[in-house]
């Protein structure tokens, strides 16, 4: 028994089913292994631990010039600070909170849907975030509900707070629901505090779902995570994911779509840049269960100065999957000959009757790209500046919100230093 954890339970007045999940979490956790990421080792890293705390105090609160008119949630640290959702979608049933108010909400649909996706014994990371979770949120969409408008979270860690920022998130969209999510992982104010983070995000897709899940991940210099995103898709459901890796601190990453149901879809476009000394691992994976399902990745990232970053597209197609497609991309820029670059496809094919493909690239920009622009009066930084915004523009494109969109294309040309 973890008598820090039961506490943390018993503080929060948690139902027994999620209290003895982390107490087994925690005890499974040492005869665990950290998940294996190749190429990247993180044993070093100091993130499978069991510490749990919250934050007392409300740090930093955002400020917005304007507030946004769509569904919006906002944590610094392990405090909710902001909920907003619209009358119209609380009317539909639609509900979008913070994970301790979701178990008083809709406690049976956390019981039953909670570790469905990402189960805690995988690996000593995620048995850690089951065990030590002290915050996250909540969405929920019912059966047939077509959410028109964004829904946005914000999730702020407070530089100067030793609080690990251990989250999790659990989105269920019912059968032929719809809906667009955009997730901001963001460390805010002064960096004086070194710590670690583990998020783990969980995505339901019922059957006919379609779920657009875009994120920005810009956890600072102080920050060493590991993100966990992964996705069970139903029959005829769909999950876009499109994610910006622009994290300053060492990350791990492991973002993936489980094609369960028969004619399922999944796009994973992923764009990340290392900087600095910083180690960036990304396993990126699709698994076609079903039928005729469809599996693609895109992946392109930037090195520079002596960073590392290390691409893992992973596509498996098990055996039964007849008709299904899994088809992968994964490019590197290197704007620097210190840094180091892996992009490392990976094919499983464990049935006859599919499609597969796979290309990967490590290299400097294309010197035709670069002629072609300067033979049109742009001088040769603008000219390189537009091609690799070009090359990072994927994600750019499919972020739902247009003030997100600017302010990532800044992220990007502050972390190029342009």
């Amino acid at each position: 028994m973890n008598q820090e954890i039961l506490n943390f339970s018993q503080m929060h007045a948690e139902p027994a089913w999620l209290s003895d999940l982390r107490q087994k979490a925690a005890l499974e956790f040492e005869n665990l292994e950290l998940p294996n990421i190749e190429r990247v080792k993180i044993n070093r890293w100091g993130l499978d631990h069991l510490s749990i705390s919250e934050n007392e105090e409300i740090g930093s609160v955002p400020t917005f010039t304007e507030i946004p008119n769509h569904p919006l949630l906002v944590q610094v640290g392990s405090q909710t600070v902001m909920e907003q959702m619209t009358p119209n979608l609380a009317e539909q049933g639609v509900i979008f909170t913070d994970f301790n108010s979701a178990l008083t909400e809709i406690p049976e649909l956390l019981e039953e849907n909670f570790g469905s996706v990402v189960p805690f014994n995988e690996s000593r990371l995620t048995a850690a975030n089951t065990a030590t979770f002290n915050s996250g949120l909540v969405l929920y969409v019912p059966d047939g509900v077509e959410v028109l408008e964004p829904i946005e979270s914000i999730l702020m860690q407070e530089g100067s707070s030793e609080v690990p920022f251990n989250k999790r998130i659990l989105i269920i969209v019912g059968k032929n629901a719809k809906v667009d999510y955009l997730e901001r992982l963001e460390t805010s104010g002064e960096q004086s505090s070194k710590v670690k983070a583990n998020i783990v995000v969980e995505v339901i897709a019922k059957a006919g779902a379609q779920v657009k899940f875009a994120a920005i991940d810009r956890l600072g210099e102080n920050v060493t995570a590991s993100v966990v995103r992964r996705g069970l898709i139903g029959d005829n459901a769909t999950v876009d994911w499109s994610v910006g890796v622009m994290n300053d601190g060492n990350v791990v990453a492991d973002f993936d779509s489980d094609l369960k149901g028969n004619g399922s879809h999944s796009q994973i476009k992923v764009v990340g840049i290392s900087t600095g000394h910083q180690t960036q691992g990304i396993d990126t994976r699709v698994t076609n269960f079903g039928l005729n399902s469809v599996g693609h990745i895109l992946q392109n990232g930037v090195i520079l100065d002596k960073g590392t970053l290390t691409f893992n597209a992973i596509g498996h197609i098990i055996k039964g999957a007849k008709n299904a497609d899994a088809q992968q991309s994964s490019h590197v820029l290197m704007l620097s000959d210190k840094g180091r670059g892996d992009a490392n496809p990976i094919l499983l094919i464990d049935e006859n009757e599919v499609t597969a493909g796979h290309a990967a690239s490590v290299g400097q920009v294309d010197e035709e790209d670069l002629f072609y622009l300067q033979s049109r009066g742009l001088d040769e930084e603008t000219a390189k500046r537009l091609v690799i915004r070009g090359f990072l523009g994927s994600v750019v494109s499919e972020i739902p919100v247009k003030s997100v969109q600017a302010e990532f294309i800044e992220t990007i040309e502050r972390k190029l230093g342009m």
